[in-house]
């Protein structure tokens, strides 16, 4: 279960990525709002209200459990 919600945050930090990369070339309605929906569910996730602070949480715990993982 654990590794489901790590592997949930990965995701979300990468979509987050490429989605405000997205959203500085083309600046349409569309990517915003899938940007505000995926800030959203990793706020929701990290206990966050920002989404910087969102994704320094998650990029914390994916971090650690690599680091924990390697012993």
């Amino acid at each position: 279960m654990v590794l489901a919600h790590l592997s949930l945050l990965r995701e979300l930090v990468e979509r987050c990525e490429t989605l405000r990369g997205r959203l500085a070339s083309d600046g349409s309605a569309e990517t915003a709002r899938q940007l505000d929906d995926v800030t959203y569910t990793l706020c929701v996730l990290t206990g966050t209200r920002r989404l910087e602070t969102a994704l320094h949480v998650a990029r914390d715990q994916l971090a650690e459990a690599m680091h924990g993982s390697s012993h």
